[in-house]
């Protein structure tokens, strides 16, 4: 794909990306439905007629079960989205305890939130707040009458007028870019998908050891090596899901950051109230479908490539670089004069840029 150079370019490659992301996401299911048809094929012992009982005649058997059964596979999963499209805002309530508010209950908030939509000609999302101490915040709805923006108590207590205005800001952006639909999908097909596979995978071996008293030891090594690939393949399709999901997410913080400084023109501020969260954003039992949606998720694999958000260090450090941020006191000086505080194409090389992404 071609470099993309400044904030607005950067969004529509973004948008691109994210299809070709999606589009990945439906390929998986259909790997995911030949994996379940391998698998129920070995299992049952199974092979269309003409066909030997080896690896072929079940993977030919599973070739055969694909055109019927994937219509269904992907039905289901549009009824799921369907019913996420309708109730995700009324569960999201139900798991965090968030309550509408008005500019009565919440004057600083919603008068900040206002005055940013009122810049950008956007309509006013719904505010939220929920009780709880983590500073945090996140952007919800599927459509423009569900849209809404949920901040913890802790944030409102956290932050001053400044760094508030960006978080809201950059939830704002997340909504503006379409990133709220796209993740809201994303984690409910990586959710069925991870489900699904997590089903066959803990119910192999008691399928497997009910089926083995029908089948001869003639038939074993070629059911037992389907079975395999169909596991590889289970095992496969969850690794890479998750990682369309967590390339979604990461490569969105860094444009939401992006678009917070062009809202508020402060990238020092935002700045700020990233160091302030730093660390403190775990909102305690809560899914983690909805703190992949926060402006900081905490939650972390083992390693850096299973973490949904980039670090708090990265995004601060992409800030200073390529928005205008005051640099840290102990960096190298920069060999070229920091610009405005904006983001455009003469902010950011291509290349080494987060935000390029």
């Amino acid at each position: 794909m071609l470099p993309a150079f400044g904030l607005y370019t950067h969004i529509r490659a973004n948008r691109i990306r994210s299809r070709f992301l999606l589009a990945g996401l439906v390929v998986l299911s259909l790997v995911l439905v030949f994996a379940v048809a391998l698998l129920m094929r070995a299992l049952s012992g199974e092979v269309p007629n003409g066909y030997r009982h080896d690896l072929g005649g079940y993977l030919a058997g599973a070739f055969r079960d694909l055109p019927w059964l994937a219509p269904f596979a992907l039905a289901g999963s549009a009824v799921w989205i369907a019913i996420a499209f309708r109730f995700n805002q009324t569960l999201i309530d139900l798991v965090t305890g968030a309550r509408p508010v008005t500019r009565a209950d919440q004057p600083r908030l919603y008068n900040l939130l206002e005055n940013l939509c009122i810049s950008r000609g956007v309509p006013v999302p719904i505010l939220r707040v929920m009780d709880n101490s983590a500073p945090n915040a996140f952007a919800s709805g599927l459509k423009p009458e569900q849209h809404s923006i949920t901040v913890t108590t802790g944030l409102l207590e956290t932050l001053d007028d400044a760094e508030l205005e960006c978080v809201l800001a950059h939830e704002l952006t997340h909504i503006r870019n379409d990133d709220v639909r796209t993740m809201v999908i994303a984690v409910i097909v990586t959710g069925i998908l991870s489900f699904v596979g997590e089903l066959l995978l803990r119910s192999n071996m008691s399928f497997r050891s009910g089926s083995q008293s029908g089948s001869s030891r003639k038939d074993k090594g070629g059911a037992g090596a389907a079975i395999l690939i169909a596991l590889v393949l289970i095992a496969l399709v969850w690794f890479l899901s998750q990682a369309v999901k967590f390339a979604l997410s990461r490569s969105r913080e860094y444009l939401a950051d992006a678009g917070a400084v062009e809202l508020t023109k402060n990238p020092d501020a935002m700045i700020s109230a990233l160091q302030k969260i730093e660390g403190k954003g775990e909102i305690e039992k809560v899914p983690s479908g909805i703190m992949e949606l926060c402006l900081d998720n905490p939650r972390s694999g083992i390693q850096d490539l299973f973490a949904t958000h980039p670090s708090i260090a990265d995004r601060i450090d992409a800030l200073r670089r390529y928005a205008g941020g005051t640099p840290a006191i102990d960096a190298a000086p920069e060999p070229v004069s920091q610009g405005p505080a904006s983001v455009s194409s003469a902010s950011a090389p291509a290349l080494g840029n987060p935000w390029n992404r």
